[in-house]
């Protein structure tokens, strides 16, 4: 037998079904197949968000450059000895000029109170060879070969701190850095005042004092992989002192030429010092102790912040 339901009743089922499924009913629901309900919306993945893991970190390299200002330059010698009493050792050492003397000296591992005692005793007329007339009234042979023998006749990259010493290029105009082979020839080199010392010839060219591009050598302790640059300035900025001989007026040209590339270098470093060296000629040899007083004064006032600096943490770079 055959069961027939009203039509409203079908009606109000499939309006049921229909609303179950969020769907609308047909207009004509007797022609209209019911629409069949859709299947239900996957729920969303809830997954845990990927932490990456924390970067290796390690203690930064920390560089000492050596600033050039001929006499000047014991001041080193104490910025030195204060960082060695505080237990910070230079991983990088670089030297432009008189700072590359003491830069060798150190590297080779003599120790700060050694370097004072070397200072206090140098007889700096053993470091003079005239060579007159020519292109320089020192020849610069005899400061080679001090520096050979100060320093255990180590080749450049033999040194117990890996060393950087800054020259010239006279071609070119470019600095120069010496990180292989023989320590007396590059400090020479870098130290070679135009006509005051003789320039250096190896192979082709020929080397000069490295204070004209580099009074202080922060980039070249960067080029050799430092984080922290301890910078040391000894330059003598233009003050208006004695230029009557030729070596002052020669000295005080360079103190003008130097200032504005001087700037722009210290800039780079994470510490720069500037031991207060007011008054003091770099010709003058007489007030050895004073120098490396003010260096030890310098050092000591900044040396919170150098503590800082050598302190922290660098991302280990794969």
């Amino acid at each position: 037998m055959e069961i027939r339901f009203p039509a409203g009743i079908l009606v109000v089922v499939a309006s049921v079904l229909l609303a179950a499924c969020g769907a609308t009913l047909p207009t004509r629901p007797d022609t209209a197949p019911l629409a069949a309900c859709p299947a239900p919306a996957s729920a969303p993945v809830v997954s845990e968000a990927v932490v990456p893991p924390p970067r290796p970190m390690r203690p930064p390299r920390v560089a000492l450059a050596l600033g050039g200002g001929a006499a000047r330059g014991f001041a080193h010698i104490g910025v030195i000895e204060v960082l060695e009493e505080n237990g910070i050792h230079p991983d990088i050492v670089t030297g432009t000029s008189a700072g590359s003397l003491v830069a060798a000296l150190y590297a080779s591992g003599r120790t700060g109170k050694e370097l004072e005692n070397i200072a206090i005793g140098m007889d700096e007329s053993a470091l003079t060879d005239w060579s007159f007339p020519g292109r320089g009234l020192i020849r610069g042979e005899a400061l080679a070969h001090y520096v050979r023998e100060a320093t255990g006749n180590k080749p450049l990259e033999q040194m117990k701190i890996p060393l950087g010493i800054v020259a010239t290029d006279l071609d070119s105009g470019k600095p120069i850095l010496f990180r292989r082979g023989d320590v007396g020839t590059a400090v020479r080199a870098s130290s070679a005042v135009p006509a005051v010392f003789q320039p250096v010839k190896l192979g082709t060219h020929e080397y000069v004092d490295g204070g004209l591009t580099s009074p202080v050598p922060v980039r070249a302790a960067r080029d050799m992989g430092a984080d922290v640059i301890i910078a040391v300035d000894i330059s003598q900025l233009p003050d208006g002192g004695d230029t009557s001989n030729a070596l002052h007026m020669l000295l005080q040209t360079f103190s003008i030429m130097s200032r504005s590339i001087n700037e722009l270098e210290l800039k780079e470093a994470e510490i720069a010092l500037h031991p207060r060296l007011v008054g003091v000629a770099g010709t003058d040899f007489t007030v050895r102790k004073k120098n490396i007083e003010a260096g030890r004064e310098a050092a000591l006032a900044m040396l919170p912040q150098i503590k800082a600096k050598v302190a922290m943490q660098v991302p280990v770079v794969r």
